[in-house]
Order: C-alpha cells, then structure tokens, then sequence
C-alpha cells in the first residue's frame, strides 16, 4: 500500500495561508542545542519527517525532547550519554550530519556517519572538515564515519571555505561557539536561516556579529544558557504557494513570512506578470486579471535566486505565456523533474545546466513520480493547472518540507486528497 495525491486541477487557488516554520532553520536550531546543558523551548517547529528525525537524533543522544503546544517543542540536552550519530539517521537526512560541530565543541569529540549520496547532486562535507581541522581538531574517516577530537577544545581560527556552503557554515559556526578565542569565517553563507541560528544562538548567550554577511566573526563562550525563541517562516513553502497562486489565476496571501528575505522571489513573480504586494508580515500575489509571462532566471546562493524555487517556477514557466530560461548552478542533477512535466504535456528542453521551456496552452493530468523535495511541490503545481486528474507517487519526498500540504490547498480552494493505493 502507498500513499499517493490526486489532484483535479483547473480551479484558481483564493484565500489566505499560514506559513509553517522553516525547515532549514528549525533542523540546524534543534542541532544547535546541544551546545546547551540547560532548557531550551522552541516555537513555530513544523510537523514534518525531518523535524522527526532530528528529534530522534538527539532524543537517541540523550537530550529530553518534549512536545509542549502544537509547534513547541522543550529541549533538555544537560545529559547527553552518547557522541555517535549512526548511518541509520544520516542516510535518511543528510542535514544531521550538523551535530558534529557542536558535539565537538562542547563534548570535543564526535562519531558522526558520513553521510550517503544524495538525489540532486553531489555534497560534499570536505569544507567542514577542513574548518574543523583549522580549529584543531584531529578527524578521522574509516568504517563510514567520520571521528573527530579535540582533547584540549577546538580553537578560535580564521577560515576561507573555497565554495559557499550553508550547511558548511552553520557546522563551522556551531563549532566555533564553545571554541577557546575567536573564530573568523569568511565566504560564509548568507542565507536567512544561516542567519537565525546565528541570531538564535546569541540569544543562548553566544556571540556572533557580522550576522548576514559574508564573514562571521564568533567570538568563543565557556558556556550557553536556556532560552526561548520563535523560528522563521519558511520562505520556501511561502514561495510555493505564491508561484501556485499566480499559476492558477488566482488571488493567495501567504501569512507568517518576512517579505525582505524572499525579494528574490518576488521580483520574478512580478517578473511573470503577477500584482505582489508586500505587508509587515505577508505577501500576496494577485494574478486573476493578468497575463502570466515565461521568465529567465540563474539560482545562486543568498541574495541571489534560491535553487530550492527553481522546480517550481520551472512548472510557472511551462504554463506562461513566451520562452523561459532556468539556469541551476547550485546542484548538478536538480532537473530530474523535467520528464515528469513531459508526463504532464509540457515542452522543455534540457541543454547541460540549462532548461528552456516554451509555454503551452494547457497541460493534461497523468501519473507522476516526484524524486527529491522540491520536484515534488514542482508536480504539485503542474498538477493544480493541469486539465483532469493528476496522480503523484513518492510523497515521502514531500513530507520531508511541506507541512499539511493539501489540507493547506484545500482551504485555498484545490480539489485535492492524498489515496492509499
């Protein structure tokens, strides 16, 4: 038996919806405390499989773990027994492998899995390894695991990554924050969730400047202290829905979401032909007397376009109205959702790190099989405009970033169910 979304597509999406918190933040925040021997509570934890993974990852490590209001979570991690992340957990989420750096720091030794492959590409973990290096550490890689130590505590260094790398940086970051003197990253990442650990962790009494810049300087603490902290929205699912609203011809406000981090975004749905308006707190686009235009774009790392939007305004651009041109210079195999779309009636051709589309009056529903996270919301979309019923397979992908996706769409107005068949 599988589960399985059926999506009747062909009606606008109108209404309001309330932005889960950001996966991405949430993950490296829950990581984050254990650096902490006190209490920590976090609000805005969305429901989703990662975040349950990661709760298991430090639950297996020793730390408390308790559910205290729908997105609230109290985190004890004074008695961690264990070091050791096995395969198990890093093969099902690679993002944990952002235990090492405060495993390290405050226990100076860690036994974290390397971690396997992955289905957009390649990530390597050289860079973090390096840093740790720099700071001190001794690591070896035998077994499939990557063995770290730092008898006397990791030391404050300068250190370059080569390339940007957001999980990189926030391992380097976390490792630097119990570290003797001072840390100076530069090439860092500047992505808003990079930002609110940073900004999370100076509230456990860490201090870090240079917040959302290309140099971090962490200027190492003997201690963390308890606190209490909300995290982002998660501009990606906003994103989501944005480009979903606009696709469909209708009228969506996203809710829960800081309109400066997501310009990007929003000047492509304005790009596409879509009225965006920008409140303290929300975005909503409005398409339902304009015509949707094919756009080009380029994904690169924060403040540039995200990667994790180009499927799906790959899916806005098969519907709109010209050629469009998505070219992805973060990850090397990110395009596996193109035949998928092909399923579906569009046209695209794919040359290297580059996909032209050319827009078609209307795609027609058909099975599809979703491969990695962001080809899933991609199938989604298309789904939503397609003309009669579309069935999507692989929905474990999704629910590894989408918080009740369709009980979301359905209040804006999809047909839309998820089947066990």
């Amino acid at each position: 038996m599988e589960e399985k979304l059926s999506i009747h597509g062909g009606l606008p999406l109108i209404g309001e919806v309330r932005i889960s918190g950001a996966k991405n933040a949430a993950l490296k925040q829950l990581a984050a405390c254990l650096l902490c021997p006190e209490k920590v509570v976090l609000h805005n934890i969305p429901h989703l499989d990662d975040i349950t993974l990661m709760m298991q990852l430090l639950t297996d490590l020793g730390c408390e773990v308790s559910l205290i209001g729908r997105h609230s979570f109290s985190l004890n991690c004074a008695k961690i027994g264990s070091v050791e992340v096995p395969y198990s957990l890093v093969k099902a989420m690679r993002a944990s492998v952002v235990v090492l750096g405060p495993l390290l720091s405050r226990f100076h030794e860690a036994k974290v899995s390397l971690p396997g492959g992955c289905a957009i590409g390649s990530r390597p973990i050289n860079i973090h390894l390096d840093g740790l290096k720099a700071m001190g550490a001794h690591i070896e890689l035998k077994e499939g695991f990557i063995s770290a130590t730092a008898k006397s505590g990791l030391q404050g260094a300068e250190f370059t990554m080569p390339m940007v790398t957001v999980t990189g940086t926030e391992n380097l970051m976390l490792a630097a924050i119990l570290a003797h003197g001072t840390t100076v990253l530069h090439n860092a990442a500047r992505e808003p969730e990079v930002a609110d650990l940073a900004y999370f962790l100076n509230a456990m009494g860490a201090k870090i400047s240079g917040i959302g810049t290309a140099t971090l300087t962490i200027e190492g603490v003997k201690q963390l202290h308890g606190t209490e902290y909300s995290v982002m929205g998660d501009r990606i699912e906003a994103g989501t829905y944005l480009v979903a609203g606009a696709m469909t011809n209708g009228d969506v406000t996203t809710k829960g979401v800081q309109p400066e981090v997501m310009m990007p975004i929003v000047e492509k749905l304005k790009e596409a032909g879509a009225k965006v308006t920008c409140y303290d707190d929300a975005i909503r686009v409005d398409m339902q007397e304009h015509m949707l235009r094919a756009v080009m774009l380029e994904t690169e790392p924060y403040p540039g376009f995200p990667t994790d939007m180009q499927a799906q305004f790959m899916a806005l651009n098969c519907v709109a109205s010209g050629v469009g041109m998505i070219t992805e210079t973060i990850f090397e195999n990110r395009f596996m959702h193109v035949d998928e779309l092909k399923r579906l009636g569009a046209s695209i051709r794919v040359n290297g790190d580059v996909v032209l589309t050319a827009g078609v009056h209307k795609l027609m529903g058909a099975p599809v099989m979703a491969s990695d996270l962001r080809a899933a919301a991609c199938l989604v979309l298309a789904g939503l405009v397609a003309e009669g019923h579309t069935v999507i397979e692989g929905l474990h992908h999704m629910d590894r970033g989408y918080e009740f996706l369709e009980e979301k769409l359905l209040k804006l107005g999809a047909e839309i169910e998820r089947i066990i068949q």
